[in-house]
């Protein structure tokens, strides 16, 4: 009864017996193991939550960075805060000084300080920018917006959006958020107010014209006088010179001009001259 095969399964077993103790450990230590490593990804910073001392006071000035970390299973816990250049924009509608209504879009870049994640979680949470752009972003544009005419919202928009940009800076400096760019991407005013500008405009380019026209006026009349002058003096240097020359100025003249037609008319290629005083077809002279 006792043979080898009854001894081979006694071993197997034993075997089996010994691998089911060692299971449940193993399993167990695997599972720890799991649950005391944690990664932070790119872009990413991380601190440690626990739960009898809450965010731990190392974390305030150097997070976690990216990588593969240790902690205490089920005692801590990692908080990720994303901390890449993040856009959001804010919009608004408020007054200008001159009680014109203003509609405005800005754009701002931001990213949280990562010396004071534990101090922001502790505060706003991991959704700090919902909590605090909009309504700093807000108080900004209306405050400043409320210090220019709606003319000057337009004619000094770069002093306009640095001032909101050095207000907006401060202001978020306060809640630990740092703004990498503030841009004013859109402007826009009331129905009254644009159409006020666009008569505006179209009264500027009728004055533009009707002192264009004025001034070709005033040219033409000058060069009309200038022009008469001239001819007066003329006149009167050919009067002077017929009354000391006689008619032999006025002969040397026709004599020009008989030049000028004559050597015009050399030029024609259809011209014919013709004889004067005589029979064409036949060359007898005519009869006096």
């Amino acid at each position: 009864m006792g043979g080898p095969a009854s001894s081979r399964w006694r071993v197997l077993a034993a075997l089996g017996n010994a691998l089911s103790r060692l299971a449940v450990p193993a399993f167990i230590g695997i599972s720890l193991a799991q649950a005391a490593i944690y990664d932070v990804p790119g872009g990413h910073r991380a601190i440690l939550f626990d739960r009898f001392s809450g965010v731990k006071e190392e974390n305030c000035q150097e997070p976690i960075v990216e990588g593969t970390h240790f902690l205490i299973p089920w005692l801590q816990r990692p908080i990720l805060m994303e901390t890449r250049i993040k856009p959001r924009n804010i919009s608004t509608t408020t007054g200008s000084k001159d009680l014109q209504t203003v509609s405005l879009t800005l754009r701002v870049m931001f990213r949280p300080d990562t010396r004071h994640l534990a101090t922001i979680y502790r505060s706003l949470g991991t959704t700090y920018d919902e909590r605090v752009l909009p309504s700093i972003g807000n108080e900004v544009l209306k405050a400043t917006v409320a210090q220019f005419d709606a003319a000057e919202l337009i004619t000094q928009r770069e002093v306009v959006s640095a001032r909101i940009r050095t207000d907006l800076l401060k202001r978020a400096g306060e809640f630990n958020i740092i703004l990498e760019d503030v841009s004013l991407t859109h402007m826009t005013f009331g129905k009254d107010f644009t159409q006020a500008v666009e008569q505006k405009q179209i009264a500027q380019q009728e004055a533009e014209r009707a002192k264009f026209i004025v001034e070709r006026s005033e040219q033409e009349r000058q060069a009309a006088v200038v022009r008469a002058e001239g001819e007066a003096e003329a006149a009167t240097i050919i009067s002077r010179a017929l009354g000391k020359a006689g008619d032999g100025l006025v002969q040397f003249r026709r004599i020009e001009a008989s030049k000028d037609i004559a050597g015009t008319l050399a030029q024609g290629r259809n011209v014919t001259y013709l004889p004067g005083g005589g029979n064409v077809l036949l060359q007898v002279p005519s009869q006096q």
